[in-house]
């Protein structure tokens, strides 16, 4: 990924809350052909100094059955569309296009799948237990019957990535003025867009 040092965040514990928080990501692999899966993962910040992503994928899914190998998760956080028509600037000299502002963050390593009952069934509760939390009656793996969750975990591969490689790019207006981020944060908010509106007042 192509970030530049105004946009570059390098703060381990910034990137994982934010893949906690986007959850969501994008599993590319290349052996046996580039494939891509769009997955939930979890972030274990160990082993240090850049943890370890886990989720799964269905066992029909011919990404797994290529093999380990070099991987690259993705997660992309907020973004939207920046119109030049709201920097302060543009009234001065006209020198304004329009573009995006976003979050990305880019996870490299080697990824490994397993089939191994217990720690799919462990891997698929702690999911769950993630993001079931908060709810008023949060459901859990025990509540399925054991024959069907039996039949479910059949279904599935897990992986691991531990992370060799972390990049975080958070480009939130910072190569503008400062009349104009603050005027890009405030258009935003009023459109509604109040948490990317706030990180362009905070990127980092």
């Amino acid at each position: 990924m192509y970030v530049p040092n105004h946009f570059a965040e390098t703060r381990v514990p910034v990137l994982h809350a934010a893949m906690r928080r986007i959850a969501f990501g994008t599993l590319v692999t290349s052996a046996g052909g580039i494939a891509a899966s769009h997955v939930p993962m979890l972030i274990d910040a160990a082993p240090a100094p850049n943890g370890t992503l886990e989720g799964h994928v269905a066992r029909d899914n011919p990404q797994w059955q290529n093999g380990a190998g070099e991987a690259l998760a993705m997660f992309l956080g907020p973004d939207t569309y920046v119109s030049p028509s709201w920097y302060p600037s543009k009234a001065k000299h006209g020198r304004v296009v329009p573009t995006w502002n976003y979050v990305a963050i880019h996870a490299y390593g080697r990824v490994e799948f397993f089939d191994d009952r217990a720690r799919l069934e462990a891997l698929v509760t702690r999911l769950t237990a993630t993001h079931e939390a908060g709810r008023p009656k949060p459901w859990a793996t025990s509540d399925a019957p054991r024959d069907y969750l039996d039949q479910m975990l059949g279904a599935i591969v897990g992986f691991t990535l531990p992370i060799a490689r972390l990049e975080g790019k958070w480009k939130m207006s910072q190569n503008r003025p400062p009349e104009d981020r603050a005027a890009v944060a405030a258009a935003l908010r009023e459109a509604g867009e109040r948490e990317i509106g706030d990180l362009v007042d905070r990127p980092k």
